[in-house]
């Protein structure tokens, strides 16, 4: 991907969104179900577009929490639905448009009115009522939940997630029946959607906090002791997000040496830093998004960023913007060292696409290291029975459980890692970027990256559903092939495309679902050089398969 000119540098007017505009469109423009673009789909992190585009508009989320109300009744989910949205502006008209058909179908709302209310605040309200043994708690009284957010996504976009009673992302058997009856609604011009005033809407809203029992709970999944006995300073950039009230109540209530550089809040994202492509996108993996923060990382022990909906972590030090998959290896490394509450046979949950560093580390440790495939939803239940004691992706996702092994949440949270980062540098002396120079010194040094390469519908179909024996290369890099995967080793499941391994190296490809590409994700412990030597490879491999060859 070409570099943009404007990569690093505050956002120019002319990347600005029109805000009025774009709500206008959210409420006036009628999408078209039959065009595939202007249909719900849920992706590995539900429903997103833009209004602008048809693809975000009043008339999705109406038929989408229809969709979301009738299945919830037919699953006898009872209990409060917990609902909350980010800082993009297309979330709090969706919120709305989702409380009056919520409402209206009688379902028991709870939210923080006038809040903003992230991912993990969510999920960790579901679990909270739904834990066993919760006094008074009737069988039935199960809690579910909504986020309207699109995640890093640039500031015209809208997002849409359904987290059913386990607290994390809806599996593909919920979502897949919630899209086709969304659609079945659109395609039916909305009849079966019911529907009250927003003014009915609200009255019949139980305001709700999230923020005090998270953050007062905080101490059982983190050692906020050490972190406030050490004096470590922290430095906090929320990124215009919904964690910034959250960020707020822990200045205030545990004592940190703790400091928010940033308390913009602005749907226009005004005061970011582009991205790589030219882009407004809250991606706190991003140096280039997150180049106000790394400007100040001198005046820091550690620093923090988050997404607006903060399921997505960033860590800075005196050493730069980690890498995501160097921190999530450092963070199984030291957890798995300082959590003696956690079972005993706690597993390691990786995505296909995460570096194989977390391999060796887990072998290193002692531990059994899960491979899914990409999407947080096949972590849930290994962290809700504790069978897993970390769940992390590539994207900078991840969570943990509690001190004493219980779930804390089942969806990304990008808050705890961040807290993770002073803890471990109050507990060792060191930043995550020392102790991660500590593990490449064990276990080797490796470099990752990831591209695109052209596909269109029918070679992305292809590729979708390789099987391991159309790939005939018998060597990549020059080190003999040991695995072709078409399903993840971890659970079996389809990782819709391809993954070829080495002893010393691997790639990955599977197919957008937004646009005409595939991406390929690859590593080497042999240095980038080699690293570009297996990209190149890659393709080849992948374009074979894709003509039959």
């Amino acid at each position: 991907m070409t570099l943009s000119p404007l990569a690093g540098k505050r956002a120019p007017q002319s990347l600005l969104t029109n805000i009025p505009r774009l709500v206008a469109h959210y409420y006036e423009t009628r999408p078209d179900p039959r065009d595939p673009l202007q249909r719900v789909a849920f992706g590995t992190s539900g429903h997103r577009g833009t209004s602008l585009g048809g693809t975000f508009n009043e008339a999705h989320i109406l038929a989408v929490t229809q969709a979301v109300a009738e299945h919830r009744a037919a699953a006898g989910i009872q209990g409060p639905l917990f609902m909350g949205l980010d800082t993009h502006a297309l979330s709090e008209p969706a919120w709305m448009t989702a409380l009056q058909v919520l409402v209206a179908n009688g379902v028991q709302v709870r939210a923080q009115a006038g809040s903003f209310t992230p991912t993990p605040l969510i999920s960790h309200a579901i679990l909270e009522h739904n834990r066993p043994g919760r006094d008074g708690k009737p069988d039935h009284d199960w809690a579910d939940g909504i986020v309207i957010t699109p995640s890093h996504n640039p500031p015209q976009d809208g997002g849409f997630k359904y987290n059913p009673p386990s607290g994390g992302p809806a599996d593909t058997d919920v979502t897949g029946a919630v899209q086709a009856r969304a659609n079945a609604i659109l395609e039916n011009e909305l009849r079966d959607v019911k529907r009250v005033s927003l003014e009915d809407a609200l009255a019949g809203l139980e305001d709700f906090d999230f923020i005090t029992p998270y953050v007062s709970q905080l101490g059982t999944v983190v050692n906020l002791d050490a972190i406030r006995q050490s004096g470590v300073r922290i430095g906090v950039d929320p990124l215009g997000g919904s964690s910034l009230p959250v960020w707020q109540a822990i200045q205030a209530q545990h004592g940190l040496n703790l400091t928010i550089v940033n308390e913009d809040l602005d749907p226009r994202f005004a005061f970011m830093s582009v991205d790589r492509d030219g882009k407004i996108r809250m991606d706190c993996s991003s140096p280039y998004a997150m180049a106000g923060l790394l400007a100040l990382k001198d005046d820091f022990d550690v620093a923090i960023g988050n997404d607006p909906d903060a399921d997505r972590h960033g860590v800075v030090t005196r050493a730069g913007l980690m890498n995501p998959n160097h921190y999530l290896a450092v963070m199984i490394e030291y957890l798995f060292s300082h959590r003696p509450g956690w079972r005993a046979d706690a597993a390691i949950g990786k995505t296909l696409v995460s570096s194989a560093l977390i391999d060796r580390v887990g072998a290193g440790i002692g531990r059994r290291v899960v491979e899914v495939p990409v999407g947080f939803k096949y972590f849930v239940e290994g962290l809700l029975d504790g069978s897993f004691g970390f769940g992390g992706e590539e994207s900078a996702g991840a969570s943990f459980l509690r001190l004493d092994g219980t779930p804390w949440s089942t969806d990304k949270d990008g808050l705890i890692p961040g807290l993770l980062a002073a803890e471990m540098t109050a507990v060792t002396g060191k930043t995550p970027s020392e102790r991660f120079a500590d593990l490449t010194a064990r276990y080797g040094e490796t470099a990752y990256d990831r591209q695109d390469a052209p596909a269109d519908a029918a070679q992305k179909k292809i590729l979708a559903s390789l099987s391991p024996e159309q790939v005939t290369a018998t060597t990549l890099g020059g080190d003999p092939i040991t695995a072709k995967l078409t399903r993840a080793p971890g659970n079996g499941a389809g990782i819709g495309g391809l993954k070829v391994t080495t002893d010393q190296a691997w790639f990955a490809a599977r197919p957008s679902g937004t646009e005409d590409v595939y991406k390929i994700y690859a590593e080497s412990f042999r240095g980038a050089a080699h690293l570009q030597q297996v990209m190149a490879e890659a393709r080849d491999v992948v374009s074979a398969a894709l003509n039959g060859q």
